[in-house]
């Protein structure tokens, strides 16, 4: 072989070839992707960019993993269709590193999400004193155990050994590891002024006729036509509390339980936030959470919580913000434990460099926001010894401010040069300007994208015609006047979370931007002292729990107007016209697809031959409104059903409200009957906006609305807050993004620093006075925006 002209066979795969892609949107997509460079996926919100990333190349190398896998194995796994693609060559595996929120268990924290906790009971199981036994003595998850009996044991005759077991665990009996106790409100339970059978029972689920009715009713245990206010005590412990017991009620074997223990285990062992709205409804009045006692809210037991190094408990390190923890698992010296405390010290400094020290081991996993659960996925990978992969990210940026961009811009490059393959879908210019690809996607959303605009460089990319290309360069410039406050909102004394009893007014009836690095204490400012209430509407950046059968006609409300519009049409009742109820069609129960689960293999969807995939019975749609059915009616995208229910036959006034709203927020693009599963983050967020905005309310608070964002589309939104000032209302966003900085009429900076080192106000006034001041970091990264 001669040397430098020849290659390698095995060097010959430098690309991911992609070919015939038509996943959701994509319209026969074909790509090259160089391997070990950084590639950049943009264009605008629902052009295809996910569906691209995520719905083919990583999905078809997860699902090529997957069949790697005993047939056993892969029955526990999900099951993933091949995409809809001819042809995907040169795949690598496959780490996704998406925004879903981590699992909100009660027990999980950053720590226990990470390897940094289980270094750190390593760390106190050899160094604490008093020494209390192996690492699981101070683990919160793991409780104490102790057990006796008899085993068989053959020593030349066979005899019986009494012998004794025990565990230690590191958790609080009284809470069980969760740092709180709940207090249940009995009043809440039952109207104690009637009997079982009158239905005294007023919890969710628990009405007379039904099963759990049934069964407090028949179980014999006190007398169901007795007022329960005449229950002697042991009845009414009986109702309250008995153990598990094995009952017969109706001919039918079962296990009768107390309602509390019954409620703890339906209703509090899961997180609040999943419940449906009226179960969540009667937890929050019933329940009320207080930090327990013993343990005051640490987890652990009292072992666990005396056992010191240098007088610092488990439990004082895991509540030290990660800096400060990082410096002191510096300032430790044992060479026993040498290579321990590297390893925890690298894992450390990781969370420190990618913008989260300010947080601490023991902060619950589920109140991390999308972007910082991002960001704590991102350190798992960090000291990763894996080479030649290919690492996913989903807007790795979100919730970062300009200052912390720079940082998340090092360590993708980090990973790159690595020698992975890094795909990062982005919206960011600061981002876009590292990649050595660009892959830009559109021209428009939905059916208007789907095709590749332009591939290349980031040069070619803003030499080109494309709307990204156009925008790429795009700096807002600052306000030559700004809105006068029509009044004030004062704050005082608000100490939320890292907050110093900061005091400060919120202007009203003019665009606010609450603006800071991340974890400087803005969420807590804003969604602290200005509580969704009264005259407050506010919209997070919680995801829209929605299933396949959702989709944003019954999400925003808009299908129930148009239902009554057909049902009065035809004289027939509306429930007809639900996919969900008695329109839906029998065969495919009103999805409009066939799942056939073929055990070991990938489950098969397959569009309903009854329905065609309409997901309505054919006598439905016979029912006609302004010539168009209902199936019509849902295909049709959001502009063209705006103009549809605007005049004639089929005007609808409650429809075409919601209709406007949603063409307001820029989603005129998306067909009413998509289902909500296959909706972008940028979307959901718009559509969560555009509900909201049908809300009585005169203030709007924003969580970062430019999460998900195209830079085209950020415009759009800029002149729908204008439009909700201007129709007298006032906005507060909790915002990052320069143009919204510039466009506000006043801004509110929280700093210094993130953690312990921000919490306080340390501006507020006109972005031009910010700019000119110059003494903050977002002064100077928006002085450096608008080139002043």
């Amino acid at each position: 072989m001669t040397k430098g002209t020849d290659v390698h066979a095995a060097d010959s795969h430098e690309m991911i070839r992609v070919h015939g892609a038509r996943v959701n949107n994509l319209k026969d997509v074909s790509v090259e992707i160089p391997k070990r460079r950084l590639t950049v996926f943009t264009g605008v919100s629902g052009s295809g960019k996910s569906s691209l990333v995520f719905g083919t190349i990583a999905a078809e190398s997860q699902r090529l993993i997957n069949e790697t896998y005993s047939a056993f194995v892969q029955g526990f796994m999900p099951t993933l269709a091949r995409p809809e693609v001819d042809v995907l060559d040169g795949l690598t595996t496959a780490i996704i590193v998406d925004q879903q929120r981590l699992g909100a268990d009660p027990r999980s924290t950053v720590g226990t999400a990470t390897d940094a906790n289980a270094m750190l009971r390593i760390l106190f199981s050899r160094l604490a004193a008093p020494h209390l036994g192996p690492p699981s003595a101070y683990a919160f998850n793991v409780a104490s155990v102790q057990a006796s009996g008899a085993i068989k044991v053959e020593k030349g005759a066979r005899r019986a050994e009494k012998v004794t077991f025990s565990r230690t665990g590191g958790m609080c009996p009284r809470c069980e590891g969760r740092g709180a106790v709940t207090d249940i409100d009995l009043t809440q339970l039952y109207d104690d002024s009637k009997s079982l059978r009158e239905g005294a029972l007023t919890i969710p689920g628990y009405s007379v006729d039904g099963w759990y009715g049934r069964i407090y009713t028949g179980c014999g245990f006190f007398d169901p036509d007795k007022p329960i206010a005449k229950f002697t005590k042991r009845e009414l412990h009986d109702l309250l509390h008995k153990e598990p017991t094995k009952i017969k009620v109706e001919g039918i074997n079962l296990t009768y339980e107390g309602l509390i223990p019954k409620m703890q285990k339906s209703f509090l062992s899961k997180d609040v936030d999943s419940l449906q709205p009226h179960v969540r409804a009667f937890v929050e009045r019933a329940v009320t959470f207080t930090v327990c006692p013993d343990c005051a809210g640490t987890r652990l037991s009292e072992g666990a919580r005396t056992s010191t190094i240098d007088g610092v408990s488990i439990a004082d390190a895991c509540a030290m913000q990660i800096t400060d923890l990082a410096e002191w698992v510096r300032g430790l010296d044992d060479p026993s434990v040498a290579p321990l405390l590297t390893a925890l010290g690298h894992s450390l400094d990781s969370f420190v460099e990618i913008g989260l020290g300010y947080l601490s081991l023991d902060r619950p996993s589920g109140t991390l926001s999308g972007g910082e659960a991002q960001r704590v996925k991102m350190i798992r990978h960090l000291g990763s010894s894996l080479t030649d992969v290919t690492y996913v990210f989903d807007e790795p940026t979100t919730g970062l401010h300009p200052h912390d961009i720079q940082r998340m811009n090092g360590l993708l490059l980090r990973l790159r040069d690595k020698g992975n393959t890094v795909l990062v879908v982005e919206h960011k210019p600061e981002t876009i300007a590292i990649a050595d690809h660009v892959v830009d996607l559109g021209p428009g959303a939905g059916t208007g994208g789907g095709a590749v605009c332009f591939e290349g460089t980031v040069e070619g990319l803003r030499a080109s015609d494309t709307v990204t290309g156009r925008h790429l360069d795009d700096r807002a410039s600052l306000k030559k006047s700004v809105r006068k406050a029509t009044g004030a909102l004062e704050i005082r004394g608000a100490d939320a979370n890292n907050l110093r009893g900061v005091d400060v007014d919120i202007p009203l009836g003019v665009l606010v931007a609450v603006t800071g690095v991340a974890g400087s204490g803005k969420s807590s400012l804003v969604h602290g002292s200005v509580p969704a209430g009264e005259g407050v509407v506010s919209v997070d950046q919680g995801a829209i729990r929605g299933s396949r059968r959702s989709n944003p006609a019954t999400y925003t409300g808009l299908l129930d107007p148009i239902r009554k519009a057909f049902a009065k049409a035809n004289g027939v009742k509306p429930a007809l016209f639900s996919a969900n109820s008695e329109g839906a069609c029998p065969t495919c129960n009103g999805v409009g697809v066939v799942y056939t689960d073929l055990a070991m293999m990938a489950g098969v969807a397959t569009t309903c031959e009854e329905c065609e995939g309409r997901r309505f019975q054919a006598a439905v749609l016979n029912y006609r409104l302004g010539g168009r059915d209902i199936s019509e009616v849902l295909a049709m995208p959001v502009s063209e059903a705006e103009a549809f229910f605007a005049e004639g036959e089929a005007r609808v006034p409650a429809a075409h409200r919601i209709l406007t709203r949603l063409s307001d927020v820029g989603l005129g693009y998306l067909t009413l009957g998509q289902p909500l599963t296959t909706l972008s983050g940028g979307e959901r967020q718009r559509l969560k906006l555009a509900t909201h905005m049908g809300e009585k309310g005169g203030v709007y608070v924003l969580d970062e609305p430019t999460a998900g964002l195209h830079l085209a589309d950020v415009e759009q939104l800029l002149g729908l807050l204008d439009r909700l000032v201007d129709s007298g209302k006032s906005v507060i966003v909790v915002e990052h993004h320069q143009a919204v900085m510039a466009h506000a009429d006043w801004i509110i900076d929280l700093g210094p620093g993130a953690g312990h080192d921000g919490g306080q106000v340390v501006f507020e006034g006109t972005p031009a006075e910010l700019v000119a001041d110059g003494s903050t970091l977002t002064g100077r990264h928006l002085a450096k925006y608008v080139g002043a």
